[in-house]
């Protein structure tokens, strides 16, 4: 039996992986479309997410399974239960990503309005956080989850610091009020994609240390 389990857990392991690159792809994609105002990149990304709801639910089904057919223990059991709770942050970065491009499309027609603050900059965090929390769990590697953990805290500043500024240029700018509540809005959800990247880096330590961090302090 264990040999039919490695090779089930391998199945496994090659289908959260493909997940997690879906998303990866989908964030990425909604993020260009909302800085270039792309709405054909746009509403690519929202036809899109069924198919990360769809691989979604084939991880957890596979999971399912292999519970009730081997029931893993020890490293093997904290690797399921550790892919269960990625699989669902991952579905809702997907969707997060669908909303993002949603906004793309809102503001796609709109004239650009001049920002005295690096969104771009707050997009590639986001970005990074995703994709490493990805790495740490292809490579098992606790210290690059870490380092993920550590960075939400200036993810969140980031997100703070637009909030701060909007009131002044929403007086300087009123016929741009629509296009910088969307900014705000996309703001929010790069914000949320930082605390699913976390999500999943707490996820690969309880995976490979079976230690639970969630609601601690000081994880830099």
């Amino acid at each position: 039996m264990t040999v039919f389990l490695t090779k089930e857990l391998e199945a496994l392991k090659k289908m959260i992986l493909s997940e997690g690159a879906r998303v990866e792809e989908a964030i990425a994609r909604a993020i260009r479309a909302f800085l270039e105002r792309d709405f054909e990149q746009a509403e690519a990304v929202i036809q899109a997410d069924s198919v990360i709801d769809r691989m979604e639910i084939e991880v957890e089904e596979e999971c399912i399974n292999i519970l009730a057919l081997y029931q893993p223990v020890a490293n093997d059991l904290r690797f399921v239960v550790a892919v269960l709770k990625i699989n669902n942050d991952l579905e809702r970065m997907g969707d997060i990503a669908a909303n993002i491009a949603k906004r793309a499309a809102r503001i796609a027609a709109r004239a650009r309005m001049d920002m005295d603050f690096d969104f771009a900059k707050m997009a590639a965090k986001a970005q990074s956080m995703v994709r490493r929390s990805i790495d740490a769990l292809v490579n098992r590697d606790v210290a690059l989850a870490r380092q993920v953990c550590a960075d939400d805290d200036e993810l969140d500043a980031m997100r703070h610091d637009l909030h701060d500024r909007a009131p002044h240029r929403m007086e300087q700018t009123p016929e741009q009020a629509d296009v910088l509540l969307q900014y705000l809005a996309v703001a929010r959800h790069l914000e949320r994609l930082g605390d699913m990247a976390t999500n999943v880096a707490e996820d690969v330590i309880y995976m490979v240390e079976g230690e639970i961090i969630r609601h601690q302090t000081g994880l830099g």
